[in-house]
């Protein structure tokens, strides 16, 4: 999925400037995008050339010039038909568990200390994603169904990084049974 469905859906609900739309993804875990203001600009650009946005320069005295995004007709059909197309599955990219592969490079309080690390990102993770879905819901929702959809949204992300940090303890505690090496391996 490329990020120019995520910015004609905001657009969908109401115009936006890119620096609203820059907030917008950096708080939420379920916009993968780092929200770059490269990334974009470079797709409202892209968006406004396809024609499926529009584009208004709103002039202000003391501050710069504000470009506000509008979706067309043609951007809301595009938008419907990628809403409509078979969803892709997620893929799953954790280089912690590729880093695990080869723990047996690693001493043991080397180990410990990787373990550690990984359990307090997933820690502050949980934390962030639970700060993000108390605002979100303090916020009114275009209707009914699409706060419950969010409301369901950020229950999955919790779900997951509980999930994770369960899945670690399970480790943990499991680990020390674990022989290190076999007899005979380097």
């Amino acid at each position: 999925m490329s990020i120019k469905y995520a910015i004609l859906g905001f657009l969908s609900w109401k115009s936006l400037t890119g620096y609203e739309l820059k907030k917008l993804f950096t708080g939420s875990e379920t916009l993968y995008w780092s929200g770059n203001n490269n990334q974009i600009y470079t797709t409202l650009a892209q968006l406004y050339r396809e024609k499926l946005v529009t584009k208004e320069v709103q002039h202000q005295e003391s501050s710069p010039s504000r470009k506000v995004y509008t979706i067309t007709d043609t951007g809301l059909a595009a938008l419907k038909q990628w809403l409509a197309a078979a969803p892709e599955l997620p893929q799953l990219k954790n280089s912690f568990l590729i880093q695990l592969m080869w723990e047996d490079q690693l001493e043991p309080d080397e180990l410990n200390a990787l373990l550690d690390n990984y359990e307090e990102e997933l820690r502050v993770r949980l934390l962030m994603v639970q700060e993000q879905e108390r605002r979100r819901k303090a916020s009114p929702a275009a209707t009914p169904r699409t706060a419950y959809l969010w409301d369901m949204i950020g229950k999955n992300w919790i779900s997951f990084y509980e999930h994770e940090l369960n899945w670690l303890r399970q480790l943990r505690q499991e680990l020390p049974n674990v022989p290190p090496k076999q007899e005979g391996s380097r």
